[in-house]
């Protein structure tokens, strides 16, 4: 399992539909994902499962490939941003840790 990665990152909100509030992974984050997991084959889209972090809140949940970003995308659920008091245009220290092995 790859130790955990850090970083602060903005939370943003998607234009499209259901209102789904994202974090952007800084691109050494995404590097050392692609690295550790090499190019085995991911699940759908290319989802991979992560556990995060922001402040006490710690949820399992997939990381989305983001081609525009070259990174990856990290969905924040409302109750996650309803318990650490944070919004679209925050700042967010996250904890990131994949539940993915190489090659998987």
């Amino acid at each position: 399992m790859l130790d955990r990665l850090e970083f602060r990152a903005e939370l943003w909100l998607s234009a499209g539909p259901g209102g789904w509030t994202f974090v952007t992974l800084p691109a050494g984050c995404a590097d050392q994902i692609r690295f550790y997991l090499g190019s085995g084959k991911r699940r759908g889209w290319g989802m991979i499962r992560v556990r995060a972090r922001i402040g006490s809140s710690e949820w399992d949940t997939t990381i989305w490939p983001d081609k525009p970003s070259g990174s990856f995308l990290l969905p924040v659920k409302a109750a996650v941003r309803r318990s650490q008091k944070i919004a679209s245009g925050d700042n967010a220290e996250v904890s990131l840790t994949l539940l993915e092995e190489p090659g998987c």
